[in-house]
C-alpha cells in the first residue's frame, strides 16, 4: 500500500496522538475548524483515495435507514434482503456491515454504488466539519485508517504544539 508509512507513523504515535487532541478538544482553538479544513484540502490534493482506500478495505460506515432505503432501491432489493444480505447491528445497535472490506469496493477501489453510499462514507474522513473539537476520538482513531487524517493531524502538531 502505497500509504502505508503515514498509517505505520500514526499507529507508532498513537499515544501522543490522542494526547494531543485531547489538549486542543479542552482549548478549543477559534481557528482549529480553519486549520483543519485548510490541511484537508492540501492534503487531498497529494493523496488519493483511490489508491489506498484502507477506510473500505477496513472499516464499517454506520448505515441509518435512509442509507439502507437508497442502496436497497440502487440494487433493486427490498431493505430486508438489504440487511439480510449485508449489515448487521453492532455493539452500539447500529447497522454497521457484516464483512470487510466492503462488498462494493470495486478491484479498482472504485466504490461500485458510490452515488448512492451512505451518509458516513460521503462525509469520510470528517476532516472538514464544524467544531472540529468536537470528533477528537473520532479523528484519533480515523489517523490509523486513512493517511490523510495522519497527514493533517502530523501537520497540525506542528501548529498547536
Amino acid at each position: 500500500m502505497i500509504y502505508q508509512e503515514d498509517l505505520k507513523k500514526a499507529q507508532d504515535q498513537s499515544k501522543s496522538t490522542k494526547s494531543f487532541l485531547q489538549k486542543l478538544k479542552k482549548k478549543k482553538p477559534k481557528d482549529l475548524d480553519n486549520q483543519f479544513h485548510e490541511l484537508h484540502n492540501s492534503t487531498f490534493q497529494e493523496i488519493d483515495c483511490l489508491e489506498c482506500a484502507n477506510c473500505c478495505k477496513t472499516t464499517s460506515p454506520i448505515f441509518q435507514i435512509s442509507d439502507i432505503e437508497r442502496l436497497a432501491k440502487t440494487l433493486r432489493m427490498k431493505v430486508p434482503a438489504f440487511i439480510e444480505e449485508y449489515l448487521k447491528v453492532d455493539e452500539d445497535e447500529d447497522y454497521v456491515l457484516t464483512s470487510s472490506p466492503c462488498p462494493f469496493l470495486g478491484a479498482d477501489n472504485k466504490c461500485i454504488v458510490y452515488e448512492s453510499r451512505p451518509k458516513a462514507c460521503r462525509e469520510y474522513p470528517h476532516t472538514d466539519r464544524k467544531r472540529m473539537y468536537q470528533i477528537t476520538s473520532l479523528t484519533h482513531k480515523n489517523t490509523m485508517v486513512c493517511p490523510a487524517v495522519s497527514r493533517i493531524v502530523e501537520q497540525l502538531k506542528i501548529v498547536y504544539d
